[in-house]
């Protein structure tokens, strides 16, 4: 099977575009290219996933518990454990056992219902 080579006529396509446009066309691609791998760790994640990337982020297990626990009761698994404990990190300038550390000891909630709304 030959394949058409269509190069050119998807060149002249993106001839007219500024190096801004052609950034932003990259970025839009890119993220429908993701979505779907996006959507599928969304509805796909489980407790036992969630404390697995904690405990690659460098937290202890009963840290990991008590933080996966936590998130699951307010429906924001489908968020990920490890992306709430960055946003601490970003919120509260520490690392990632310092910011799941508040988390658990019950801290911190408040960014994550900023960030997602209380949504369950």
């Amino acid at each position: 099977m030959v394949r058409p080579d269509t190069f050119q006529e998807v060149r002249a396509s993106l001839a007219g575009l500024s190096d801004e446009q052609l950034e932003a066309r990259f970025w839009e691609l890119s993220g429908a290219c993701v979505e779907p791998l996006v959507e599928l760790a969304r509805t796909h994640t489980s407790p036992s996933i969630e404390r697995s990337v904690l405990m690659r982020m460098g937290l202890d297990s009963r840290t990991c518990m008590a933080v996966v626990s936590e998130t699951e009761k307010r429906g924001w698994l489908g968020h990920g454990a490890g992306h709430l404990v960055w946003l601490c990190m970003q919120a509260w300038d520490c690392d990632a056992p310092a910011a799941a550390a508040r988390l658990a000891a019950g801290e911190g909630w408040d960014i994550a219902d900023a960030k997602w709304g209380g949504a369950k």
